[in-house]
């Protein structure tokens, strides 16, 4: 599978959309970064462009949708994209407190409408054109719910199980679709949470994994890998199986 030359990626201006970029970052390779901080935005181009890539930085909220196809479509009038990283997302968060409720509603509008507002300027486009990749970015915490997270895990399983009926219905019309569900990755999201995270990864280490699955156009890149195994199996036992265990380990 060829390269890409011209990459879009949301979320660009920390964690893991800082990561990816970088490692795409090389001479003939056009990034446009997405994010709402504008300073790390630049900062983040200045550090591509010294790879050698061209940079384009769009200081964009996800969860306006009007805003995002208009830039999405800009940048593929631009220059047709190759690629679509729809990376941006917010963390779990607090499932206490008298704004829960309104943390979960954002939770979902930018863990899944912000996805859905990325790819839905771009998917016409790369089916037009016969050619193309999209790449979802969901959690293996999509795979069941958990206590204290379960707007973050809603969407998260919302991401991936669209991701798959989209795969599907694009692969005929030439375009690749991956769904990425990481585990726990070293990044300011991370920082501080007050819940078990197991056989965590640095960020850059799971940007060179994602990077090599999309290359490969791995329809799911779920890692590593005894976790993905863990949530699988935590997903297929009983209801009242699985529940237990989770109160053990999460002491709920």
């Amino acid at each position: 599978m060829a390269a890409p030359a011209a990459i879009l990626i949301t979320g660009a201006s920390s964690g893991l959309g800082t990561a990816l970029a970088k490692a795409y970052a090389a001479p003939g390779v056009r990034l446009v970064l997405f994010g709402r901080d504008a300073a790390r935005l630049e900062a983040m181009a200045r550090d591509v462009r010294a790879r050698g890539a061209t940079a384009e930085t769009v200081e964009a909220d996800v969860t306006d949708q009007a805003a995002m196809a208009a830039a999405v479509t800009a940048a593929d009038d631009a220059g047709p994209l190759d690629l679509v990283i729809a990376n941006a997302g917010v963390a779990p968060g607090s499932a206490e407190g008298t704004d829960a409720a309104a943390k979960g509603r954002r939770i979902l509008a930018v863990n899944l409408d912000g996805v859905l507002n990325t790819i839905d300027p771009i998917r016409p486009r790369m089916a037009a054109r016969g050619t193309g990749q999209i790449a979802l970015m969901s959690s293996l915490a999509g795979f069941h719910g958990f206590p204290g997270m379960g707007p973050y895990t809603a969407s998260k399983a919302a991401v991936r199980v669209y991701g798959e009926a989209l795969r599907v219905e694009l692969r005929s019309r030439g375009v690749r679709v991956s769904v990425i569900c990481p585990g726990f990755i070293r990044t300011p999201m991370t920082d501080g949470a007050a819940f078990p995270m197991p056989m965590m990864m640095e960020v850059d280490s799971a940007a060179a994994v994602i990077r090599r699955g999309l290359q490969r156009g791995r329809p799911l890149i779920a890692f590593p890998w005894p976790i993905h195994l863990g949530t699988r199996v935590l997903a297929a036992l009983p209801a009242s199986w699985a529940d237990a265990l989770i109160r053990r380990v999460i002491r709920v």
